[in-house]
Parts: structure tokens; C-alpha cells; sequence
């Protein structure tokens, strides 16, 4: 039996057996990347540099884009590597620093989702309160308490995975070290503290779904309640991708993390896995621009810009 203060690295899966398949895998890995660098980079330079975009929910979509172009640099250019030089060996610390940072990034990722579900809520049910509730100073601190939550989640979940003894070899069935997979080698498969601290993040998810959930039947029923045509189709396409977005994000990453074993298996394992960490950073920046003209014109102004100076 190994324990993990003799483990000095781990074996993660291998996407693909022949050369010609890890070469096609890194190509995909490359051009879904390249267009998270791309386009959250865009919306980034847009809400900086565009002062009309100086609003509650486009800094809170920058936050989400800082959250996406972090989550997808953690575990895609590893695998990159990986493919193109054939290995499977990533460090034990490079592994602590890959689970650390993932769940740093899509613990804080989920808390702006449901902060940006109470902008939507204020700015449509309580419209007249909105400079009030959402001003520069609340906005600042729901933001730094977004990031210093997914810190303190990160923190409890890294430390607490990695001081479980592993008698199960090293080798991990992920592409990217991951919580679930890294516990598959643990000796205990029930430890108080391991379930403790899913107990908690459990609860904390179900309370921010709930409150999404109670937000966006408000939502709707103030929508609806709107004469104008003009007016409800624009509160619906600021709502429509906020909700997709929060869709897709919370169904993968939840049923990931807190299926049961009996569940579980490599091909569903491996697609969960890239629709919450892979898909959403390359997918936000696509809905959420092509939704919001604001965005999409202050993204295209910019674009010309550049092409007519160069």
C-alpha cells in the first residue's frame, strides 16, 4: 500500500492511444483556447475601456470573465502539453496547484452567476431602487466577496483532499486533477471531515440555486407584466443568456461533483468534466455578445478601430 507523502506525481488520463488522435486533440484543445483567450479578452478590453459600459452587470461580467479565462488556463494547456509530447505526468504539487485554482475559479465563477441573478432582478422588479442597491461601493464588495469566497472554498477543499492518505496508486482518470477522481485513491471513501465540507458546499449550492430560481420566477412574471414590446424583449435578452449560462454551468458541474459512485464512468466522467471547465469559458463570451447590443457594438467598434489603425 503507497500513501501519498510517497506520491511524488500522478498519471492522468490520456485523451486518445494514437499519435494522429493526440495531435487532432490538441488541435481542438488549441482552437477552443484560442477562442476563450479571444473572446473573453474582448469583452474585458470592451467593459474597461467603453465608460458607457460602466454599469452593475457589465462589471460583473467582466468578473466572469476573468473567472473563464482562468478556469480554462488551468487545465487545457497541461493537457495541450500532454498530447503533443505523449505523457501523462503531472507533480503532486502541480496537481494541489490545478485542483486549487479550478475550484477557486468555478466556486467564484458560481457566486457571480447568482450575484448577476440579483442585478437582473433588481434592475426588472425594483427598477427604481437599482442606483440604491447595486451602487459603485455594493457592487465592489459582492464582487470581492465572490472572489474571496471562492478562495476560502478552494482553500478548505485543496487542503482537505490532499491530507487524505492515497492507497490506490496515482494514476487519475481525468485529464486534469480533479477532486472526485483524486478521492477514487483515497484510502477512506467516507471520511466525517471529506463529507463535512461536501455538506457545506452542498447546502451553499442549493441556497444559490434556490435564490436563482425564486429571482427568475420574478423575473418572468414582471416581464410578462410589461406593455411594451420593445421593453420586454430587451429584459428578455439580458436574462435569456444569464440563464442559459447559469443552466449549463450548475446542471454539468453539480452532477459531476455530487453524483453517485454507481454513476460513474470514464466516457461520462470525461464529458462532464469538459462541459464545465472546457465549454463555458469559450461559449459565455458567445452568448452573452451576441445577446447584448451594448456589448456586441462596443466589441465591434473596437475591432474597426484596430483594423483602421493597423
Amino acid at each position: 500500500m503507497s500513501n501519498s507523502s510517497f506520491i511524488r506525481h500522478f498519471l492522468l488520463l490520456a485523451l486518445a492511444d494514437t499519435r494522429q488522435l493526440q495531435l487532432l486533440h490538441f488541435c481542438l484543445l488549441l482552437g477552443i483556447s484560442l477562442a476563450a483567450l479571444l473572446g473573453n479578452g474582448l469583452i474585458i478590453s470592451a467593459v474597461a475601456c467603453g465608460r458607457h459600459l460602466h454599469m452593475p452587470m457589465f462589471f460583473f461580467l467582466l468578473n466572469l470573465a476573468l473567472t473563464d479565462l482562468g478556469s480554462i488556463c488551468t487545465t487545457v494547456p497541461k493537457a495541450m502539453r500532454n498530447s503533443l509530447w505523449d505523457t501523462r505526468n503531472i507533480s503532486y504539487t502541480g496537481c494541489a496547484s490545478q485542483v486549487f485554482l479550478l475550484i477557486f475559479f468555478l466556486a467564484t465563477e458560481f457566486y457571480l452567476l447568482t450575484i448577476m441573478c440579483y442585478d437582473r432582478y433588481v434592475s426588472i422588479c425594483k427598477p427604481l431602487h437599482y442606483g440604491t442597491l447595486l451602487g459603485s461601493k455594493a457592487c465592489a464588495h459582492m464582487g470581492a466577496a465572490a472572489w474571496a469566497s471562492g478562495f476560502l472554498n478552494a482553500l478548505l477543499h485543496t487542503a482537505n483532499t490532499f491530507s487524505l492518505p492515497l492507497c490506490h496508486g496515482n494514476a487519475l482518470g481525468q485529464f486534469f486533477c480533479e477532486i472526485p477522481q483524486i478521492l477514487k485513491l483515497s484510502c477512506t471513501h467516507s471520511s466525517f471531515r471529506q463529507l463535512g465540507f461536501i455538506a457545506v458546499s452542498a447546502c451553499l449550492t442549493f441556497g444559490c440555486f434556490v435564490f436563482i430560481v425564486f429571482s427568475y420566477v420574478q423575473i418572468f412574471r414582471a416581464v410578462l407584466r410589461i406593455l411594451s414590446e420593445q421593453r420586454r424583449h430587451k429584459a428578455f435578452s439580458t436574462c435569456l443568456p444569464h440563464l442559459a449560462v447559469v443552466t449549463l454551468f450548475i446542471s454539468t458541474s453539480v452532477f459531476a461533483y455530487l453524483k453517485p459512485p454507481s454513476m460513474s464512468s470514464p466516457s461520462l466522467d470525461l464529458a462532464l468534466s469538459v462541459l464545465y471547465s472546457v465549454v463555458p469559458p469559450a461559449l459565455n463570451p458567445l452568448i452573452y455578445s451576441l445577446r447584448n447590443q451594448e456589448l456586441k457594438a462596443t466589441v465591434w467598434r473596437m475591432m474597426t478601430g484596430c483594423f483602421q489603425e493597423h
